[in-house]
Formats: structure tokens, C-alpha cells, sequence
């Protein structure tokens, strides 16, 4: 051997050195990856001395495999092997796809390495007596080699589990406190960026620089709701507008930290948008870096909360230079895990919804409103106590598998772009129930692919139910405690339902015959009777409808025909041959809010919200049931059709009017104030350069999201009364259950409870029904009926979570803490983040004076949402029976900041007297009846006079009308 170490020349020698330079080069990069220049280099170094290596083995490989031993020549032999690979790679890249060619690289390189080194070793003495010492000392430098990958391995995965999403131990106490605060540049928007400097509008601007990899992303990003999500969107770009003029540009910067990335980071939103709006950085909307440069999101809280980073080597990735840019591109796609760690961080995969928090949860202070704390739109909360999250224990219903938003949101498409996994990428068109932006861009292919979604199934509707009408219900003065939300309560708090029963005249539950498909009860013809319709969400992880839920129309229209065309019913009709407002009396699904003079907040002005009339949102896996009351006239056909639908309209028919045409009305005075605004609105303004394809206003589909029809026989006025059918079944128990959880929710315990009896007898071996009865009676203070329910429910199902709850409440009223705390222990083990079995537990533990434990679970509920209120107020009492005033006092603050204002409701009185519907709608248990049909027969279809009679009613309502 030794002689023949001086034949191997230069080309062994120089083949050791850049053996010894791919090893180390390759530990750094693999351990290491870093986006920074110094990274970039030694990339470009390792393919460069890959390919020098490859040529020197081209050429020497024979003579060292002639005149090496077994363990050199076996290790030559897989070197040469593991640069064949790298010269494949050099050509395919290294994407997602080619990691198994990468690997088979890496390995065969380093055991091929290994050889050479035990054989070297070898050479110098080192366990070279026999066969069976160079078995061992090959084995340990194979083993040491492993050991040195593991442990990178370990240091590179190690970041997945350094970036996350996690929220402070105490939020801030006012809104001072949040982002930069008051001197910051982007204030009031949480939002913030590293070093506290600006961002240049263009790297907002410039997603076409994806394109070159991500084509098929980046054409599904173009139709998006996010590519129109600044003032290339009118309805958007109208709001602030007129918010900027009627509270300056400052508050509006509170929308600009998740709407106009382009604007505010560049500083340039103190300039009011009317004077910028045509300039592309206004145009820009939320491009590729938006989302994919938020490097930590500092809390679910929403309000843009997230820290932004611009990445040192954006400008050479948008540099139009040809040589720099294919430079950029091939050093991508030779190691793409620095661009992937800058622009795909961990949180974005393994915590969808808490990455999507940051804009889909917003609330109000005092910069933005001048008023208070004020909880916005809320995405993310009733998720996360959903059944959906599977992290909620008290829900209904339960999907297969817990889901995020992407599930949903970002379905997986086609495609062979960079990144693809398995020929799939996620959507970035962002399916959902915009269907105002491609109507007003006459984008076909993406109004397509939101209707479908709207019509996949996520709702049904079920003409279920029908009983004699009782008597007229009296619109009260209910009262809205939990009302210092704009968005619903549901399952993130511990409900609070008003009894509110529909009963008979002896407090009996009104009999019911259903199911009418399967019954098909007779009607007679004078009769008035009550219909109900369930409306059940089926594949929503959050509220329906969600976003800003103001703005929409989102109503159950029940239509009533008979067998000779007359129209017989008719709730929840359209005006103007369906393109004009939605008759008010209709069964909505929003919130109504109204500013400090009774006027509606329907020009996208939340900041002058003061009071909440009413918000009926359906919660995931839930129901909402409607009731209708019915006449059958005497001159009604043999037959009648009671035809459901589930209509929605992205914007009302106002809300768009106003935001294409609309303008206070010059001849009124100017009656405005940051927290109102009485000026009647009327539609002239000039249409010219408003943000849509068309000057014109845009006609936005109503999409039928769910219907349902049944067809009942009509029988003489003098046939004997119908008597109440029930028909009870086993694969119907979850039609019961869905009425019975829309009675539920609306207060109705005693036919909620009615309702899932019928559960239980159509299937007594499930749970649901007995746990649900369960809930009514609790919700009643009938703690021994709950007790006996309850039992059943655990004897058929021990561990079940929500049954457990239930029971833990029996037991507290009971008082018997021990007992309480136990079953909430079985609800925790399986759901450790459901905030209103924490929040029980931590009152538990500090009825009973254990203080310090109560502290550690009550500060587990802030962990997971900061503003819990009941947690706050719980916390403040326990650092009171501990003697720390100081905390004992934070939390009291915060428990003040996020408490309702009571007083606002008296505001609604007045605004309740001038709108009946609306005060029915606000009831709990109510009723919809028809619109006047005879004036509807009479009146000209689609006329002139109609529509500007619909135009002036509605400019009406907007202001002035007190």
C-alpha cells in the first residue's frame, strides 16, 4: 500500500481536500440554513466543488479503485455514486419532490466517506491486526458519522419547535399598550416590524416574482379575495373613505395593519386615500409577502398582531437584472429551506387558525372609537371552543377529525409548482362567500368556484315541524347582557340562555307534528298555524355567516304556493323582482349595531358603534330553528308547498348602493360626529373610477347556500282539526336534535328538552339525547332532572366529556366541590383547552379557598385566549384571598376594559319603537309572518317607481330617520 501512495499525485491529494471541504460545507448547510448572503455562497461553493470532484473522480476513479483496498475502493466507488447524485441535483434542484434523490445523496456521500476514513485509519495502525478489527473500526466511524447526522438532523428540526404562537402571560390594559403604541407608525394597528422601520411599498407589489415558481399559486392568488382586499375593493375602499373623513387618517391605520400592507408600512396612510387611491401601492391588495413575511404572531388577539420582517435578499429576488435574477432562482432551487424557513414558518402549517387570528379577530378602543373596548368580527374564539378544533368539550356535533381553516379554506389543488406535495398545493384562490369581488371584476371562474362552495353542504335546511299556532308573541324588552360584542357568544363562554318557552295556555309544551316529510299532516283551510324550519351547520368550523357580519344579507326566506300558482306565504322576500332589499321582516342572520343616535352602522362604520340591537349567527355544528306563522286561506288549491331557502348576498342591497352611489344628502344639514351621523344618504354620487370593472353598480347574486321543500294536502275548513303526528325513527334522531338545539339556543328550554326526548326514544343507547336534556334542565336550575339524565347518559358512555361537564354542574350546585372538580378533571384530560371547563374548575378551586391552584388553572385560560373576561374576574377575587393587591388589581383592570357596557342597551328603546321588525327579530322565541300579498300581486314586477321607491326607503334608514 504504501507505494503506491505516491502514484496517486495531485488529483488524490486534491480530491481528499475537496472531500474534506463537501463534508463540512454539507453539515453547515444542512444544519444551518440561513437566508443571508455568506449561506447563498457556500451553496453555490458546495455544487462548484461537487462538479470539480465529480470530473477528478471521472479521471482518477480506476487507478484508486485499482490500487486502494476494499474499504477505499468500496468508499471511491460510493463517493463517485454520491456525486453522480449531485450532479442530478444540480440539475433537478432539491424541491420537496427530489428529497428522496437528496437523501440517497447525503447518505451514500457519507457512508462513502466513512470508508475512507476507517480505511485510512486502517493504514495508521488503528485496529488493523485482523478481519474483525477493521469490521469494528469501520463500524465506529460509520456509527460516529450517524451520530454527527443525528445531531444535526436534531439542530435543524429544532426551529419547527422554536417558532410559535403564543400568547402573553397578561394582555395590555388599554389599547396604548398594543403594537408600538400611540407614537408608533402604524398605531393602531397592532402590527409591528423588526427594527421598528419601514417597509417599501414595492415589496408588497411584486408577487409576479413568485410566479416564476409558483405559477399555479399565483394565478389562483390573482382571482383571490386577498389579491382585492385594499382599495381595488369598493366596498372596502368606500369605508375608508368615509371613515377618514369623518374621523381622520389615523384610526383608519387600525384597518390598514391587515388591508393595505402597501400603504401603511410604507408610511403612507397619513396621506387621506382620496388623493392616492388610483396609485398602485393602493391597488396592490395583500400580495405573496403579506402573509408569507409575518415572522411571529405575537398572540391571538387579532388586530394585525404579528411582528413583520423584510428579508435581506428580497431585492434580489425581484431584481429585474436577468443574470442576478437567475443567479437568485438556481440557488432556490438548488436549497430551497432558507427561502422556505423565511416565507413558510412552522406556525403557518401546524397553527393555521392561530396564524389566521392575527386578521380574522379584531376589537375596538377608544383610538379607533372613542368609546370603549369593543369586541369586532371573531373567527377564532368560537372555533377554538368548537367541536370543529377539537379542543371544545360541550359541543353537539363533532367532525370525523379536527380541522383548521385551511382545511376548508385552502383546499388542495393540482399543480406542479415548486413546493408541490404529491402533484397538490393548497388553494390560494381562498374559497369562501365572497361573491361581491368577482361580480364587480367579472371574474366568472372565481364567482363559480365561491358559489359552489357556498352550495357544498356546509348548511341544510329542514322543513320540520308544525303545530296550531298559540297565541301572537309579544315583542318585550329582552335583555342582551352579553351584548359587548359586535360577533356572537357561543361556546368560548358559558352560556347564558333566557328561558323564553313557546307554551301552551297551561305552560305545556305546544304538541308538534313532524317530521312533516314523513308525517305530511293535513292543513285547513282557515287555520293558522306555525311552521318550523331548522337551518343546521354542518361543515363550518366557525359562526355562520362569518366576517363582518353587519354588512351581509344572510336570511331563510319560507315561501308558501299552492297547486294553482297563488302564492300563499311569502317571508323573507326580495324587492324589485329580486334585485332590490330584502323585505324586513325576513328571519336574518347578522348583527344589527347603531351609533349614539339610534342610526344603523351600515356604511362599514364600526367605530361608531355604541349599542348592539341584536346578533343571530348560528354556531358551528349547531342549529337555529325559525318559526313562521301561517294562514291557510280559504281559497288555497289542494295543495301547498312550503319552499326553504338559505339566501345569501355578500352585501346588502343598501351596503352596496352606498358604497358605489352613495353621499349625504347636500340639501341636509351636515349632522355627523365621530359617534354618529344623522345625515340621510342618497345614491347620485359620480360613478366614474370607482374600483370595479364597470362603472356602474354591480347586481350581486343571491346564492341559494341550502333549500328544502315539503308539499302538504288542504282539507275543507269543516274537516275535523288534524291531530299532532309524531313518527319517530331511528336515522332521523338527528333531525330532533337539530330542533331541538335551535329551540335550545333561542331559550325554549321546555321544547328544546321536548325535542330531545324524541332523541332518546328513537335511539336510547345514544347519549346525545339524555346529555342534551341534561343541558335544558341545568340551563332551568332543574338540577334533580339533570341529575337522572345525566346518569344515563354516563352509564351508556362513562368517559364522555360533555356528559361529565354537565354533571360537574349538577354536583357544584349540589355543593359538593370534590365531586365537581373530579368530573372536570375527566373533561380536561380529554380537552385541556376548553376555556369554560377551566374557567369552572379555577371557581371551584377558589370556592373552596385553594387559591394558588386556582390561580394555575385560571392563568391556563389566558394561555389560550388573554381576554377571557370570566378569567380575569375569577383571578382578580384569588389574588384578593392571597393578599396580592398589586395583580389582584391588573386583572381587575382588565376585567373592566373587556366588560360590557351595560347602559348602552337603553340606547336600542328608542330605535326599537321606529323598527318592530327588527325588535322581533331581537327576541329569543319569535315569529315571521308574510308580507302584505295582496299589495304584492298589485304591485308592477321589476318597475322604475319600485326600485327609486326602494332607493328612498332605504336612504331613509340610513340617517335621519329619528
Amino acid at each position: 500500500m504504501q507505494e503506491n501512495l505516491p502514484s496517486r499525485g495531485f488529483r488524490v491529494r486534491a480530491l481528499s481536500w475537496l472531500l474534506l471541504f463537501l463534508v463540512i460545507s454539507a453539515a453547515y448547510l444542512y444544519t444551518f440554513p440561513q437566508p443571508n448572503i455568506f449561506y447563498a455562497g457556500v451553496v453555490l461553493l458546495h455544487a462548484a466543488a461537487g462538479v470539480v470532484t465529480a470530473i477528478l473522480l471521472v479521471l482518477a476513479l480506476f487507478r484508486l479503485l485499482r490500487n486502494g483496498n476494499f474499504l477505499a475502493g468500496s468508499g471511491w466507488l460510493l463517493v463517485a455514486a454520491g456525486a453522480v447524485l449531485g450532479i442530478v441535483l444540480i440539475k433537478t434542484g432539491t424541491a420537496r419532490t427530489e428529497w428522496k434523490w437528496l437523501y440517497l445523496h447525503i447518505v451514500v456521500s457519507l457512508v462513502g466517506v466513512g470508508l475512507l476514513v476507517a480505511g485510512k485509519l486502517g493504514q495508521r495502525g488503528w485496529l488493523a491486526s485482523n478481519a474483525a478489527t477493521a469490521v469494528l473500526r469501520t463500524a465506529i466511524c460509520l456509527v460516529g458519522l450517524a451520530g454527527v447526522g443525528y445531531g444535526a438532523r436534531y439542530i435543524r428540526e429544532s426551529w419547527q419547535t422554536r417558532s410559535r404562537v403564543e400568547n402573553p402571560a397578561m394582555p395590555p390594559d388599554n389599547m396604548n399598550g398594543e403594537g408600538d403604541g400611540p407614537t408608533g407608525a402604524f398605531f393602531p394597528s397592532s402590527a409591528q416590524v423588526y427594527g421598528k422601520q419601514k417597509i417599501p411599498s414595492k415589496f408588497f407589489m411584486e408577487s409576479d416574482s413568485c410566479k416564476r415558481c409558483h405559477e399555479d399559486i399565483y394565478n389562483q392568488w390573482f382571482s383571490s379575495a386577498h389579491h382585492f382586499s385594499s382599495f381595488n375593493n369598493q366596498w372596502y375602499r368606500k369605508s375608508i373613505e368615509y371613515m377618514q373623513d369623518t374621523v381622520g387618517t389615523k384610526p383608519s391605520k387600525w384597518c390598514g395593519g391587515c388591508h393595505d400592507p402597501a400603504v401603511l408600512y410604507a408610511g403612507l396612510m397619513d396621506t387621506p386615500i382620496k388623493q392616492i387611491v388610483h396609485r398602485p401601492e393602493s391597488q396592490a391588495g395583500l400580495g405573496c409577502m403579506m402573509c408569507h413575511s409575518i415572522a411571529d404572531v405575537k398572540s391571538t388577539m387579532g388586530q394585525a398582531d404579528f411582528y413583520l420582517e423584510y428579508p435581506k435578499l428580497h431585492e434580489l429576488a425581484a431584481t429585474q437584472n436577468p443574470v442576478a435574477r437567475a443567479l437568485h432562482d438556481f440557488v432556490i432551487r438548488l436549497n430551497p429551506e432558507p427561502h422556505r424557513r423565511v416565507f413558510l414558518k412552522p406556525f403557518m402549517r401546524a397553527q393555521t387558525a392561530e396564524f389566521c387570528s392575527t386578521c380574522h379577530k379584531v376589537h375596538l378602543d377608544v383610538p379607533v372609537n372613542n368609546y370603549r373596548w369593543f369586541r369586532g368580527f371573531n373567527e377564532y374564539d368560537n372555533w377554538q371552543a368548537s367541536g370543529v378544533s377539537g379542543q371544545g368539550a360541550r359541543s353537539f356535533y363533532y367532525p370525523p377529525k379536527p380541522q383548521q381553516c385551511a382545511d376548508c379554506h385552502m383546499p388542495a389543488e393540482s399543480s406542479k409548482d415548486a413546493g408541490n406535495i404529491n402533484g397538490l398545493v393548497h388553494s390560494h384562490r381562498f374559497p369562501g362567500a365572497n361573491t361581491a369581488v368577482p361580480t364587480a371584476n367579472e371574474d366568472a371562474a372565481q364567482l363559480k368556484l365561491t358559489e359552489a362552495f357556498l352550495k357544498s353542504g356546509a348548511l341544510t335546511v329542514d322543513v320540520f315541524a308544525l303545530s296550531p299556532a298559540q297565541a301572537v308573541l309579544k315583542t318585550g324588552a329582552a335583555s342582551q347582557p352579553e351584548l359587548a360584542t359586535t360577533f356572537a357568544v357561543g361556546e368560548e363562554a358559558e352560556t347564558k340562555i333566557t328561558p323564553s318557552s313557546q307554551t301552551g295556555a297551561e305552560g305545556e309544551v305546544a304538541p308538534v307534528t313532524a317530521p312533516l316529510n314523513l308525517v305530511q299532516p293535513a292543513l285547513r283551510r282557515g287555520d293558522t298555524v306555525r311552521v318550523d324550519v331548522v337551518v343546521r351547520t354542518k361543515k363550518v368550523g366557525h359562526f355562520f355567516p362569518g366576517g363582518t357580519v353587519d354588512a351581509y344579507d344572510t336570511w331563510l326566506e319560507l315561501k308558501g304556493m299552492d297547486d294553482k300558482g297563488q302564492t300563499i306565504f311569502w317571508s323573507g322576500m326580495v324587492e324589485d323582482d329580486g334585485k332590490g332589499p330584502v323585505e324586513k321582516g325576513a328571519h336574518f342572520y347578522r348583527s344589527l349595531q347603531i351609533d349614539a343616535h339610534g342610526n344603523p352602522i351600515n356604511k362599514r362604520n364600526a367605530w361608531a358603534t355604541r349599542a348592539v340591537v341584536y346578533v343571530r349567527l348560528i354556531p358551528p355544528g349547531a342549529a337555529d330553528t325559525v318559526h313562521y306563522r301561517v294562514s291557510i286561506p280559504e281559497s288555497a288549491g289542494g295543495k301547498i308547498t312550503l319552499h326553504a331557502r338559505l339566501c345569501y348576498r355578500k352585501f346588502s342591497w343598501y351596503g352596496t348602493h352606498e358604497a358605489f352611489a352613495g353621499q349625504p344628502d347636500p340639501a341636509s344639514p351636515n349632522s355627523v360626529a365621530p359617534d354618529y351621523d344623522d345625515r340621510p344618504t342618497v345614491f347620485t354620487a359620480s360613478l366614474s373610477g370607482v374600483s370595479a370593472k364597470q362603472e356602474k353598480i354591480p347586481d350581486l347574486p343571491i346564492v341559494v347556500v341550502a333549500e328544502n321543500e315539503v308539499t302538504l294536502p288542504v282539507i275543507a275548513r269543516s274537516a275535523p282539526s288534524p291531530e299532532p303526528k309524531i313518527i319517530v325513527k331511528k336515522d332521523e334522531w338527528q333531525r330532533w336534535n337539530d330542533y331541538g338545539i335551535g329551540l335550545f339556543l333561542q331559550g325554549d328550554l321546555k321544547g328544546a328538552a321536548a325535542a330531545f326526548q324524541k332523541v332518546t326514544e328513537a335511539d336510547p343507547n345514544n347519549p346525545d339525547g339524555w346529555v342534551n336534556i341534561g343541558r335544558c334542565a341545568v340551563q332551568e336550575g332543574d338540577m334533580e332532572r339533570a341529575r337522572g339524565v345525566l346518569e344515563k347518559a354516563l352509564a351508556l358512555s362513562p368517559n364522555l366529556a360533555r356528559a361529565n361537564y354537565f354533571y360537574a354542574r349538577v354536583l357544584r350546585a349540589d355543593g359538593n366541590y370534590d365531586g365537581a372538580a373530579a368530573r372536570l378533571r375527566i373533561v380536561l384530560a380529554q380537552y385541556p383547552r376548553d376555556r369554560v371547563a377551566l374557567n369552572d374548575l379555577g371557581r371551584i378551586l377558589f370556592l373552596q379557598r385553594n387559591y394558588a391552584d386556582a390561580v394555575t388553572t385560571l392563568q391556563s385560560v389566558l394561555a389560550i385566549d388573554p381576554e377571557d373576561l370570566q378569567a380575569h374576574y375569577n383571578l382578580m377575587l384569588c389574588y384578593n384571598g392571597l393578599g396580592n393587591e398589586k395583580l389582584a388589581k391588573e386583572h381587575q383592570v382588565r376585567y373592566l376594559r373587556f366588560k360590557a357596557d351595560e347602559s348602552s342597551q337603553a340606547t336600542t328603546g328608542p330605535y326599537r319603537r321606529l323598527h318592530p321588525e327588527d325588535n322581533n327579530e331581537r327576541q329569543g322565541v319569535h315569529e315571521h309572518v308574510s308580507v302584505p300579498l295582496p299589495t304584492l300581486a298589485a304591485r308592477p314586477v321589476a318597475s322604475k317607481p319600485v326600485a327609486s321607491k326602494a332607493v328612498k326607503t332605504a336612504a331613509s334608514i340610513a340617517g335621519g330617520s329619528k
